[in-house]
């Protein structure tokens, strides 16, 4: 599919070598949309200085050899040196048009990478809570929009499923039996067995006692305490799969990839680096020196990989986890979408990692940065007690909320059919207002705004593609059928609505190249923008000629295409009516 801007970059670029030389072939046309024109070239004032010329006429030796005629029906001069392309109608519709006939709406197939995503992250035996949303539903879209892209991409649901704790939390499910109310928990409110556990460790000595002998048996490898300990995952996996199944996320116990899987590597990390002198023995502890990472009064931060008491952190099991990635899985770029906080210590983990010869330079790991949700007081989402938000109460209250809204607007519709659309309202509105803001930023959780049917909200771009499916059952006509009609445009939001549509395979593209949903988020909102504008303009169903009326079903045709696959890869849902 042809992408406007790409096409004129290549026309300008073979303007450049046929203007100043093969050598200036290569050179950034610097193609921009513009408000003057569907497009600009701003290379002329770039080369000017190198050419030794005024801008202007740079500009004018390239539109003097840019072949254009067949793509722009106007090549103007304006500025300083600005070269303004307007696109011809015929050929943006066109190229609309050719948008039916693809079954990847434009969007290309990029060469194929090996793509591990680390995202979501929850602790087993504790409840996911608001802070576990982002990382969940931004790792997620990212995955869907890779896979769409043709790059082969591996989940990796790094949960926290081993540790000290683990001696507490197994002794306890013994003492409450495994068939038991109490065992039960941990797939309704996990919370509440890690706290009856934490309380009998605080509590008792002679607990405390058995759960600290039981971490060592874990540690050793006892099969029958390893059985246990299996059991207690399987229990958690009930309620991730429900919060899962809740957000509609693609992740899958096949996916997980946690602590535990990297336990028996960490000895031999460990030996790798200190026969590399990477790691040397500093208070007991044997830790890596990296140049560059100083902390208070310029000492020298160390990245710790074996405790004094011989236990393993965090850095010795992501230490083994890159290397994993690196080798087994061959990645070409490594994923990380976790909190911006652990920036620092990824960078330290990942430096090491180099350096030891783990992660060749085909390999990119990169941290997707996520910001915090916060409350309307600036502060970090919590209860009024001052605990995280837990994620499913938050999703539950989403629906509830979506539940009036849609009685109130709908009260004709039976009320499965309401109930159907409000939980698909619900959890769209949260993921897509996550989503809609740059991944490294922070943002106020307010229902209110994200329920809205006005702005870039989930709920408006679901009730954009559920009126054209509206347009469609009125006009008695399937929006698979009008979508051979052929595209003609005559008015100027017929024109705007076109090129909009050419811009989604774009789009795509560069939120696979950047890491960065929102980009999809605000295309799609624009493109709804359009199709309201379109629809004041250009009557579809009763327009004054057949052939109008058939060009303009197969824009809203490839329009609904478009809003329904773009909300697709964001993990939202598209209801048939709202």
């Amino acid at each position: 599919m042809a992408d406007p801007q790409e096409i004129l970059a290549r026309r300008v670029q073979s303007a450049l070598g046929a203007a100043f030389g093969p050598e200036y072939a290569d050179a950034d046309p610097v193609i921009r949309p513009s408000q003057f024109a569907d497009f600009q070239a701003n290379a002329a004032l770039a080369l000017a200085k190198r050419l030794g010329r005024k801008p202007r006429e740079v500009a004018a030796q390239i539109v003097e050899h840019l072949d254009s005629d067949d793509l722009c029906r106007e090549v103007e001069i304006s500025g300083p040196g600005f070269v303004n392309l307007t696109l011809r109608d015929d050929w943006i519709a066109a190229q609309a048009r050719a948008l039916l006939d693809d079954a990847r709406l434009g969007v290309p197939v990029q060469r194929r990478q090996n793509i591990p995503i680390d995202y979501s992250a929850p602790n087993v035996a504790k409840e996911m809570h608001v802070g576990h949303l982002r990382t969940t539903v931004v790792g997620d879209a990212l995955a869907r929009t890779l896979e769409f892209l043709g790059h082969n991409v591996v989940r990796q649901n790094h949960v926290g499923d081993w540790g000290t704790p683990f001696g507490m939390l197994i002794e306890h499910l013994l003492d409450v039996g495994e068939d038991s109310a109490g065992a039960e928990l941990l797939k309704s409110d996990p919370n509440a067995f890690y706290q009856a556990a934490k309380g009998k460790f605080d509590g008792s000595e002679e607990f405390a006692e058995r759960a600290r002998k039981r971490v060592v048996s874990l540690q050793a490898g006892d099969e029958g305490t390893l059985q246990i300990w299996r059991d207690l995952i399987e229990l958690s996996k009930a309620y991730f799969n429900r919060v899962y199944s809740t957000l509609e996320v693609t992740l899958t116990d096949a996916d997980l990839a946690g602590e535990s899987m990297y336990n028996d590597m960490l000895e031999e990390v460990c030996q790798e680096l200190e026969d590399q002198g990477l790691a040397v023995m500093s208070d007991g502890a044997l830790c890596v020196f990296l140049d560059g990472y100083t902390g208070r009064e310029g000492r020298p931060v160390p990245l710790i990989i074996r405790k004094s008491d011989g236990g393993y952190g965090y850095a010795t099991t992501d230490l083994a986890t890159i290397r994993y990635r690196a080798r087994e899985l061959e990645a070409d770029r490594v994923l990380y979408v976790v909190g911006a906080p652990q920036n620092l210590h990824f960078r330290m983990v990942w430096e090491t990692a180099r350096k030891a010869g783990w992660v060749p330079e085909g390999t990119e790991p990169v941290h997707v940065q996520i910001g915090n949700v916060l409350g309307s007081d600036g502060k970090i989402l919590r209860t009024r007690s001052g605990k995280p938000i837990r994620l499913m109460e938050l999703l539950d209250e989403a629906v509830e909320r979506a539940s009036a809204v849609v009685e109130q607007n709908r009260p004709d519709l039976d009320a499965d059919t309401r109930a159907h659309i409000a939980r698909e309202v619900g959890i769209g509105a949260v993921k897509y207002a996550d989503l809609s803001v740059s991944h490294d930023t922070e943002y106020v959780f307010d229902f209110d705004r994200m329920l809205a049917l006005t702005g870039n909200t989930g709920p408006y771009l679901q009730y954009a593609q559920a009126r054209l499916r509206s347009i469609f059952r009125k006009g008695g006509v399937a929006p698979e059928e009008a979508a051979s009609g052929a595209i003609a445009i005559g008015e100027k939001a017929e024109r705007d609505l076109a090129l909009r549509l050419l811009g989604f395979g774009p789009t795509v593209a560069l939120v696979g190249d950047e890491l960065e949903p929102h980009r999809l988020c605000g295309y799609l909102f624009d493109l709804a923008q359009e199709l309201t504008t379109f629809y004041e303009h250009c009557p579809v169903l009763t327009a004054d000629t057949e052939e109008r009326r058939a060009s303009r079903l197969a824009l809203c045709a490839a329009a609904l295409r478009i809003l329904v696959q773009g909300l697709e890869l964001l993990g939202v849902r598209a209801p048939e009516q709202m």
